[in-house]
């Protein structure tokens, strides 16, 4: 096991006010605030040193992204107290301060942090990056930037436990693979009214696969993720398929479920645990069913699950 402990600490007592959060032996620390209480924020000594943050709100163009902003400074509280009064950038509703508990952070690590940050953000794709261009790399002697990469590497851990989840990669899967991984399924199979995807589980996220079709007219009786269909439309995910009548995957697409994913196949409300099948005609449900009874068999018998 690769465990970690990160330690999160409520500095008022409620899970809506400042945090902070560590790892056992980094040397960064993350302060989270709302931007309604920048003000208390403001009290705390450590938004005044070096470092960098991340400006996170709703997409004001669609509401089922987050928009963010990466930055730096001597001072990061300065920037905060700019950036809050910046009518441009009026989206964000939370902040998430990084800085060094040693104090070792200096002005070129910051621009260093911030490049990186907004290439792997924009790599990722899963936010609107308010950042016009990442700045370029500044020169850094090799060891910096080998520290540097290991820091970035522990804020890609710690910021989804915070919420904050437009660093994490893109899923990387494949119509062919081990379907015993334990990290991967098998590939499953979508086919309604000519519509064909496939589609894996990887690492808790729903993949249809690039290449995959999709009904472009929705049913009458559609309820279920219209939106989030018009969303992979609009950000050219979704194009119009060679074949009339249907849309067509430019990329692998991470969905919330089976659900989410056969709906926007379908154009349609669709139950996608019974939906997608193996190619042995396996259900979504039946394989999951089937993984949580091995598991439970390997606990009672003393094995490692």
């Amino acid at each position: 096991m690769n465990g970690k402990t990160i330690r999160l600490y409520l500095v008022n007592g409620s899970p809506t006010d400042i945090l902070t959060a560590e790892i056992i032996n980094w040397t960064g620390k993350i302060i989270v605030a709302p931007r309604s209480q920048l003000a208390e924020l403001a009290k705390r000594e450590e938004v005044r040193r070096t470092g960098v943050y991340c400006l996170v709100g709703p997409d004001p163009e669609n509401a089922l992204r987050d928009a963010v902003y990466f930055g730096e400074g001597d001072n990061v509280l300065t920037r905060l107290t700019a950036h809050d009064k910046d009518e441009t950038k009026d989206f964000w509703t939370r902040c998430a301060v990084v800085i060094s508990k040693d104090q070792n952070i200096t002005k070129s690590h910051g621009r260093y942090l911030e490049s990186r940050l907004i290439a792997i953000a924009n790599q990722a794709d899963r936010a609107k990056i308010h950042n016009g261009t990442a700045p370029p790399l500044p020169p850094l002697p090799e060891p910096d930037v080998a520290d540097m990469e290991y820091f970035l590497g522990q804020l890609q851990l710690v910021l989804p436990v915070l919420g904050f989840n437009f660093l994490q990669p893109k899923p990387t899967v494949t119509l062919s693979g081990d379907d015993s991984a334990t990290d991967e399924s098998p590939l499953f199979s979508l086919n309604v009214v000519g519509a064909l995807a496939k589609a894996r589980e990887f690492n808790g996220e729903f993949i249809v696969l690039k290449g995959a079709t999709a009904r472009k007219e929705g049913l009458k009786s559609w309820t279920s993720y219209k939106a989030l269909r018009d969303q992979l439309v609009e950000e050219g995910k979704l194009i119009d398929s060679p074949q009339p009548g249907f849309l067509v995957f430019t990329d692998d697409v991470a969905f919330s479920s089976p659900s989410a994913g056969g709906a926007v196949v379908n154009a349609g409300n669709i139950n996608g645990r019974t939906a997608w099948k193996t190619d042995a005609g396996e259900t979504y449900q039946e394989w999951h069913e089937k993984k949580l009874a091995n598991a439970t068999a390997d606990d009672a018998t003393g094995n490692s699950l």
